[in-house]
């Protein structure tokens, strides 16, 4: 009897000593997790960069890696900051496919918008009024849901054939409407690209591999102040 009593307590305490090293392990798990939890909660997110745009946005004929945003975003990651530039560009669009499509793109966050549309408006020599009310229609719907949004427009230009003033007409449309919006402006998107036979396919339209690392230097020279100004904050 007094054999099974000590018997008893043993397996007692066993029991305990597990129940107890149980307990602790479950504690131990539940810490760690909390801990990774409160980390991934302070790692600072990433903001999204949504580069609305066409074909030259696209990088029509070329590797996706080769298009000027993912040479941008090769670009931010060298600084180490935290930003995704999403390549939103589809091949043909006008202002008004744009306007069409944005409300689907909105859906995730916008902390920068780079605008480079209205190059086949011109292209197809439609009225210069209705490509900018298209275009700062897309402006006024991303401020409207995200009125912290930086806006950067992608200037363009009509090639001379178009006839000089409706050339005159379109070359203005982007210097009003970053005036209007308080919009960082780049002058002429393809400036050292258009034009120039060996940095565009043979369609003549759209930049090489190395016509785009002009583009992804014409867009970085006026994003990357705007970056840095959303970086320190």
């Amino acid at each position: 009897m007094l054999v099974l009593k000590r018997v008893f307590k043993v397996k007692t305490f066993m029991a305990s000593t597990q129940l107890s090293s149980i307990r602790r392990t479950t504690a131990m798990v539940i810490m760690v997790g909390a801990l990774f939890l409160l980390l991934v909660a302070a790692a600072p997110q990433a903001k999204n960069i949504l580069i609305l745009g066409d074909s030259i946005t696209v990088g029509y004929g070329l590797e996706p890696a080769q298009a000027y945003p993912a040479l941008i975003q090769a670009k931010i990651e060298a600084k180490r900051w935290q930003f995704k530039a999403i390549n939103a560009g589809q091949s043909g669009d006008t202002s008004a496919g744009g306007l069409n499509r944005l409300n689907w793109l909105l859906k995730n966050h916008v902390d920068v918008l780079i605008l480079e549309l209205g190059g086949n408006d011109g292209l197809r020599g439609l009225p210069a009024e209705t490509t900018q009310n298209n275009l700062q229609a897309i402006i006024d719907r991303t401020k409207a849901k995200y009125p912290a949004a930086k806006i950067v427009l992608a200037g363009m230009q009509v090639p001379p054939n178009m006839g000089a003033d409706y050339a005159k007409k379109f070359n203005a449309i982007f210097p009003a409407l970053a005036k209007k919006n308080q919009a960082a402006l780049i002058p002429f998107v393809l400036e050292g690209v258009g034009g120039v036979r060996e940095l565009n396919l043979p369609d003549g339209i759209h930049p090489t591999a190395k016509g785009h690392e002009i583009v992804a230097a014409n867009v970085w020279k006026v994003l990357e102040p705007v970056l840095r100004s959303l970086s320190s904050k």
